[in-house]
């Protein structure tokens, strides 16, 4: 349990300190980049940091200028209720698995087959593509991190997904399909570091998209951008 909260919070101020440019200390980093990024209980974590961290932050760094025809939502508001109550309260074999060892490293991917054949709903919310249909058509403003799909000829970013956490897709495992937001960039966007955290409003929609990287239930046509 000791190891287990450690690594917990190893992971929140990890992600936090990558959203605030903050740099975290060098063994920490180091712990981290270690640590195998395809367990059960690896995934568990993040999501969780990332559920339990974006509700506060976000809010709390909600520009009081900020236009009104944009209403400022977290990730959570993305998933239905019934599916976030069961990700929220992870089976045990999760908590039993101790991060980084030999079985979360091996069996993680045999554990999740068996659960998923057998209908597991913490499994199956992982992979849930169960969306919100309220939130179709709505004017939002959302912050997140920048996976590039697509460029123009200047190399600018014109199609994206935004994920609720950095490394998503690429370094480690993807969010839950429904906490993945596929963003056409028609004006294009640049970013300096795929590290750092963006507001990005524009018109939601509740669409499905896969590609060989991830699926997403939700879609955005982008209006506008900021640094988070």
């Amino acid at each position: 349990p000791g190891q287990r909260k450690t690594y917990f919070d190893f992971i929140i101020r990890y992600v936090i300190s990558l959203s605030n440019q903050v740099q975290s200390p060098p063994q920490e980093v180091a712990m981290i980049k270690r640590l195998p990024m395809c367990g059960p209980a690896t995934v568990t974590a993040v999501f969780l940091s990332v559920l339990f961290w974006l509700p506060v932050q976000g809010l709390a760094a909600q520009n009081e200028d900020e236009e009104q025809q944009f209403e400022t939502i977290v990730w959570p508001d993305l998933i239905p209720e019934d599916v976030l109550e069961i990700l929220m309260n992870p089976p045990a074999y999760i908590s039993e698995t101790e991060d980084g060892s030999i079985e979360d490293q091996i069996d993680s991917n045999i554990k999740n087959a068996i659960a998923t054949a057998s209908d597991d709903p913490y499994q199956q919310a992982l992979i849930s593509t169960e969306v919100r249909p309220e939130m179709n058509g709505l004017m939002i403003r959302l912050p997140g991190f920048v996976v590039p799909l697509e460029f123009n000829e200047d190399q600018v970013i014109t199609q994206f997904f935004l994920v609720p956490y950095f490394g998503a897709c690429l370094h480690m495992p993807p969010p839950p399909p429904n906490q993945i937001v596929l963003v056409d960039a028609p004006r294009g966007l640049t970013v300096e570091e795929l590290s750092t955290p963006l507001w990005i409003s524009g018109k939601l929609s509740t669409q499905v998209t896969e590609n060989d990287m991830a699926m997403s239930t939700y879609s955005l046509q982008m209006m506008d951008y900021e640094r988070y």
